[in-house]
């Protein structure tokens, strides 16, 4: 079987592949409109709108950014779990009958559709069109560059092609990401994320078993080798330091209910008490599949630091080798399909955001719209993924910090507009604007120039702390915003 490892991985990535091309024929079939292609017709049950939900959370961020962040800096990401479990709380909590109630009002097609309904401003639309465009940016490169490291890691490691380039893989990548995406929209991507959820979490159970099993002294014995190592990264905080993980407390804990890619999910769904089934199927499909994320990473670090494997090229590859040389074949193979199922999904889901925010919002943010918008949204669809992968190739980050950046610029940005803004009718249109903005200057500013933030603090807590502030101060200040009888009506619920 030892001897069958690679070709067995390749055939699993081939048939995975050519999957995204039958799921991808199939689905276009069925999208016949912006509707379809937006928001899958809002048909979806508890089961499709749950796994849909919890997969485009973990993706190539988690999968391949989160065992390489603990891999590198040792137990600091794993305040990023736990954040982002609290974070499926809040947002259910605070918006997951507002957000399907005014989509229906609204019969939206995009998340600025409905914060154009409630604040009643054009302007606003475009703000969190244009916030929503720049965050893909950053979080559809996290992407393509997770499918990028891996592909690349599995042609070296079977020698069929052990010269190829980053950017090859990239090219590859984007290539079948794009046939997937713009031939089914989000419905190509919705059905795949059942079966590809319920493939990771069965394989993160069994990857978890596999670490603790294959390590001599199972987690105990991980602990030890990392602790004799550096006792820092195997300690509470991690090599990050308490303020560092704090602000990941802080940013992805309140900055889950701000991601567009995630939320808009929550307009999917077919009814509206839906939503309190769909949490908890979420939680318990997120806290498995995280397993992965935290096992191999310390795996790694612990075979690295013990002697037992090579120091590796890259923090990012510590998913592809651990799978490919101590995973049963069968299982590696499934896993990184699964893997590439799940990076194919989210960046579906965000490619479906940024193009509607691109060929939908912007254009009535000036009070047009396009004609054939289903046609230019295909054509946007191409252009979008084209300039992420640039901004993947030349930018130089890790996977996960890539992630965290366009996690951070989505929840300094949504979570005033969106959170507060849908549980408090004293919110104006001026204080979203404002916050939008300053978020976005922030935070583009410190990543343009480079600025580190004292403590080792996450850049993106410190803008969604600032927005709020704004938003909240501004409300209070300005004159209470006139509603209509119907937002009033779902903001009271």
């Amino acid at each position: 079987m030892e001897t069958m490892r690679h070709p067995i991985i390749l055939s699993a990535l081939a048939l995975y592949m050519l999957l995204c091309v039958a799921v991808g024929v199939w689905a276009m079939r069925r999208t016949r409109s912006t509707h379809d292609f937006f928001m899958a017709g809002r048909e979806l049950g508890v089961m499709l709108t749950a796994f849909a939900v919890f997969s485009s959370t973990l993706s190539g961020f988690g999968f391949v950014g989160g065992p390489g962040l603990v891999y590198r800096m040792g137990m600091s990401s794993v305040w990023m779990v736990v954040a982002a479990a609290i974070g499926f709380q809040v947002t259910f909590l605070a918006l997951g009958k507002r957000l399907r109630l005014m989509a229906e009002l609204g019969n939206a097609v995009s998340l600025p559709d409905v914060v154009a309904l409630r604040y009643g401003r054009r302007s606003t639309r475009f703000f969190v069109a244009l916030a929503i465009i720049l965050g893909v940016l950053g979080y559809l490169a996290t992407q393509i560059l997770a499918m990028a490291v891996v592909l690349q890691d599995v042609l070296r490691e079977a020698s069929w092609w052990p010269g190829i380039s980053l950017e090859a893989c990239v090219a590859i990548s984007s290539a079948i990401l794009v046939f997937y995406v713009v031939t089914g929209g989000i419905i190509a991507s919705v059905y795949t994320d059942l079966v590809q959820g319920a493939m990771m979490v069965v394989a993160a159970l069994a990857i978890f078993f596999t670490v603790v099993t294959t390590f001599d002294g199972g987690m105990r014995g991980i602990a030890d080798a990392i602790a004799a190592d550096d006792p820092e990264a195997i300690g509470p905080w991690g090599t990050l330091g308490v303020f560092g993980c704090l602000s990941w407390l802080f940013v992805f804990g309140m900055g889950g209910s701000g991601q567009p890619h995630v939320i808009t999910k929550l307009m999917m769904n077919r009814r509206v008490r839906d939503a309190r089934h769909i949490l908890p199927v979420t939680l318990l499909g997120y806290v498995f599949s995280a397993l992965l994320w935290i096992g191999i990473g310390l795996f790694m670090r612990a075979m690295v630091v013990s002697g037992q494997h090579p120091e590796l090229d890259a923090a990012d590859a510590a998913a592809s080798q651990f799978l490919q040389h101590y995973a049963h074949p069968v299982l590696a193979g499934v896993v990184l399909a699964g893997l590439f199922a799940a990076i194919m999904s989210t960046a579906d889901g965000f490619l479906n955001i940024g193009t509607a925010a691109i060929v939908h919002d912007i254009p009535r943010s000036f009070g047009v719209s396009l004609a054939h918008e289903l046609w230019w949204a295909r054509v946007v669809t191409v252009l979008l993924a084209t300039a992420s992968a640039l901004f993947a190739l030349y930018t130089g980050d890790l996977v996960a910090i890539l992630g965290a950046f366009g996690w951070g610029t989505f929840a300094a940005a949504l979570v005033p507009v969106v959170t507060i803004g849908f549980n408090w009718k004293r919110a104006t249109p001026l204080a979203a604007n404002v916050a939008i903005l300053s978020s976005l200057a922030f935070n583009f500013i410190v990543k343009i120039a480079g600025i580190q933030m004292p403590y080792r603090i996450d850049a993106g807590a410190v803008a969604l702390a600032l927005s709020l502030v704004l938003f909240i101060g501004i409300s209070w200040l300005s004159p209470k915003p006139d509603l209509s009888p119907e937002v009033e009506e779902v903001l009271e619920m």
